[in-house]
């Protein structure tokens, strides 16, 4: 493997990892949101 190669396989890893991590945080806030209005409901 060349180096150029090695550079685009972590250039895509970093892409997914990227757009992977922003699924997981959109998932996380809204469970949170979801949580906060069944707790607000219960009230």
């Amino acid at each position: 493997m060349g180096k150029e190669e090695i550079k685009k396989l972590l250039e895509n890893s970093k892409k997914e990892l990227d757009a992977d991590f922003d699924k997981f945080e959109t998932s996380v806030k809204d469970e949170l949101n979801s949580f906060k209005k069944k707790a607000l409901d219960r009230i």
